[in-house]
């Protein structure tokens, strides 16, 4: 049995001609390999747009994109002018090559032909994120017995130096990564029960109601939920924190908005029940001269709007941060000890890196995203809560972002690129099946 088959006997629809069906086999094993192998993800990425383009060329269908192509435009030109006048031209193409990660929106809507296509491809990565949980999850355990066998009075500074990455690498791509599942298994879980169409599932049971199979699945889903949960938790990374809980707050506004008197009461109840790591952590939060991971953003935060007011309208150039750091501190003094490649901070790094008017083309873009994602909603009907899930990710990620370059990091932005694109894959299944 080959594999188009079997993703046609469990994903449902695929396009027609052979190349662009061979092309959505390969982004679906790209969104499905997104959080085990970056390497193996781009190789599926990189075949599948090969293919895309090679059938765009000879067969010329018309395609479809997000409408955000002029901010998207904007953006790419500014960045690459930018990169003629950064320090170091050769390590600023570095950034620019990744401008072409966008092709996961062009791909993302004109590959995926189905609803039923991209309901299992959230599946797949639910499934992917169980997984990886498991995986963190035992991590964190041998790391803690390590580190407490070892260093029994710095338990908290050794397990915040060297978190759990999953498979990703770096605690940074996994919690962010992580952040986005959340968000989406979240809204899956709250919604999507009334969002299962006949087309969907081929049931033709009165009312919608909802088979034993579906239970079960739920069920089984809440299980992943709360394996993600505790991953996320034990990642101690306060910005996925925050995302998590701004787009939670979303979701369940959504869901039954009178329910949001509780939160405070939750979470002061969950504060006071957690343990000692965490408190310490979200303590430290409002103390940050007291911690190197915060104080060391307020000097990187500082040599930033440094940096613009020197090179307001190119920046330094994509990748020159490191390359001129020293050179907006203050006379004598040497850097924090820490990492100075970026600003952990998307608005701050666009700014300093690429001009003011990179930075002014990426807020348009982004918030070009959330508003035609939020129009959206309201032509999606059975699959809704893509659409919620969607800008409840988009909500996230900017909260993240103001506390990490996440926009930078090839695996979260990946990822984000095609969870911000599933509310138009939804229109379009509707368009073509209506």
């Amino acid at each position: 049995m080959s594999v188009v088959t079997i993703l046609e006997r469990t994903c449902g629809e695929l396009p027609k001609p052979p190349l662009a069906r061979w092309a959505s086999v390969l982004f679906t094993l790209f969104v499905l390999t997104l959080q085990i192998s970056i390497a193996a993800s781009q190789a599926f990425l990189a075949a599948a747009g090969v293919l895309y383009c090679v059938y765009l060329m000879l067969a010329r269908p018309q395609i479809a994109f997000l409408p955000v192509l002029i901010p998207l435009a904007l953006f790419c030109l500014l960045s690459l002018g930018s990169s003629f006048a950064a320090a170091n031209p050769t390590v600023a193409w570095f950034a620019i090559r990744k401008l072409v990660l966008f092709l996961i929106w062009l791909m993302a809507v004109n590959l995926i032909v189905s609803a039923r296509h991209l309901r299992r491809l959230f599946e797949g990565l639910f499934a992917v994120s169980l997984l990886t949980s498991v995986v963190a999850i035992v991590q964190f355990v041998i790391q803690y017995r390590e580190v407490r066998a070892q260093h029994p009075g710095e338990i908290y500074h050794y397990l915040t130096s060297v978190r759990i990455e999953g498979f990703m690498g770096h605690w940074m791509n996994f919690g962010g990564q992580q952040m986005l599942v959340f968000v989406f298994l979240a809204g899956y879980l709250l919604f999507s029960r009334s969002g299962i169409s006949q087309r969907e599932t081929g049931s033709s049971e009165p009312g919608g109601r909802i088979s034993n199979f579906e239970f079960r699945g739920s069920a089984i889903w809440w299980v992943v939920f709360a394996l993600v949960v505790v991953s996320i938790i034990l990642n101690f990374t306060r910005g996925v924190w925050l995302g998590c809980s701004l787009a939670l707050i979303y979701l369940v506004a959504r869901w039954k908005a009178r329910v949001l008197w509780a939160f405070p009461i939750l979470l002061a109840l969950a504060y006071l029940g957690s343990p000692s790591l965490i408190r310490e952590r979200l303590h430290l939060a409002l103390h940050p001269t007291q911690e190197p991971a915060l104080s060391i953003r307020l000097e990187m935060w500082r040599v930033a709007v440094k940096m613009i007011k020197a090179h307001p309208w190119l920046g330094v150039g994509p990748n020159n941060i490191e390359e001129v750091y020293d050179l907006y501190l203050p006379p004598g003094k040497t850097p924090e000890l820490g990492y100075h490649n970026h600003f952990h901070d998307n608005f701050l790094q666009f700014g300093a890196e690429r001009g003011l008017p990179c930075l002014a083309a990426w807020v348009w873009l982004m918030a070009a995203l959330g508003w035609f994602t939020m129009k959206l909603r309201r032509r999606v009907s059975a699959q809704r809560w893509i659409a919620d899930a969607s800008f409840a990710a988009w909500l996230a990620f900017l909260a993240e972002g103001c506390f990490e370059f996440n926009f930078g990091t090839s695996p979260v932005l990946m990822l984000f690129l095609f969870v911000t694109a599933a509310p138009f894959v939804a229109e379009s299944t509707i368009a073509q099946n209506p």
